[in-house]
């Protein structure tokens, strides 16, 4: 994909300013594309005063850019990477709708392999109007909020995009992160990779929120990767079962592999149970265990780390 050093870059709002949202909006705010950042006032006031200051394994950098507690901060917003919890879908989405300008992008950068159906569903009017037809993404990014206004990047940091009838809307967002030094694949099986990254997001996240463990040290321990492989075929039957086009390589190692490589870095749930949040654990290990069910298939692995997951939520 070629890139020119000319074209002008998008007006980007970035919805949901966590570690996702603050790193991608903040690499593209480094390369130079106006962003603004909308998410809890603690963290507005943090990069309203500061900047945003990225902690990266390439780069320690304060960033200038925008910030707002407001969703109409994206009015004027030509694209929107939606970047909150999926537990907060349905409501973002909602409160995102009335602000869109015609013809703005919306990315979703969210764990899970629903979101796009549940933000339409959510914006869709009570006389059938079209919701909000937002493109899917895949993130693969080890980040984490050190403090409000400072995010900590750990390893990796690219995206696969794809959308068989959207494709020059596609590679006009991926050409956008290509020019900010974010590696941005194509997919011709967007809905193939969406499941491959839930899959490893349910052999890893619970365990190493349950574990209290990094993902190196998850998956340098014999017992946890045996349950971390468990865990990931009972999620592949289920995928096979709805009738998902998976790719043909050993993904699974090769998860486990990746995990190992992370070390230190610690999974989303096991950062949301640390300071007392709730989790994304119904959109994992619960969404498997709801599908599964549905389609007949056998889930006890992921069942028991969701029923534990939630145990540990409520009582945190």
């Amino acid at each position: 994909m070629t890139t020119s050093p000319n074209e002008t870059w998008p007006r980007v709002a970035v919805m949901g300013a966590g570690a996702v949202g603050c790193y991608f909006g903040g690499m593209l705010a480094r390369a130079g594309a106006p962003v603004t950042l909308i998410g809890r006032r603690d963290r507005v006031e943090a990069i309203t005063r500061d900047g945003l200051f990225i902690d990266s394994i390439h780069f320690q950098e304060q960033v200038a850019v925008a910030a707002s507690t407001q969703p109409d901060a994206a009015r004027d917003a030509d694209l929107v990477l939606f970047c909150v919890k999926t537990l907060d879908t349905e409501e973002s989405a909602r409160l995102l709708h009335p602000h869109l300008k015609p013809g703005a992008i919306v990315v979703s950068l969210q764990n899970g392999v629903d979101n796009v159906e549940r933000i339409r569903g959510a914006t869709r009017t009570a006389s059938g109007k079209n919701g909000i037809e937002a493109l899917p993404a895949v993130v693969y990014v080890a980040a984490a909020m050190s403090a409000p206004g400072r995010v900590k990047h750990s390893g990796r940091g690219d995206l696969v995009l794809g959308h068989s009838a959207r494709r020059a809307e596609v590679e006009r967002v991926a050409r956008t992160f290509e020019r900010a030094s974010v590696p941005c694949r194509i997919s011709k099986n967007i809905e193939g990779d969406l499941w491959v990254k839930l899959i490893l997001n349910c052999a890893g996240n619970a365990v190493t929120a349950l574990g209290r463990s990094s993902y190196g040290r998850a998956a340098q321990h014999e017992l946890a990767r045996q349950v971390m492989r468990a865990t990931a075929e009972e999620a592949i039957a289920v995928a096979r079962a709805a009738g998902i086009q998976l790719p043909p390589a050993d993904f699974v190692a090769a998860g486990l592999d990746l995990a190992k490589n992370l070390g230190p870095a610690t999974s989303s749930t096991a950062q949301d149970i640390q300071r007392g949040k709730r989790t994304e654990i119904d959109a994992l290990n619960g969404y498997i265990t709801r599908r599964g069910a549905a389609l007949g298939v056998p889930t006890p692995v992921n069942h028991t780390l969701y029923a534990l997951v939630k145990l540990l939520e409520e009582n945190s």
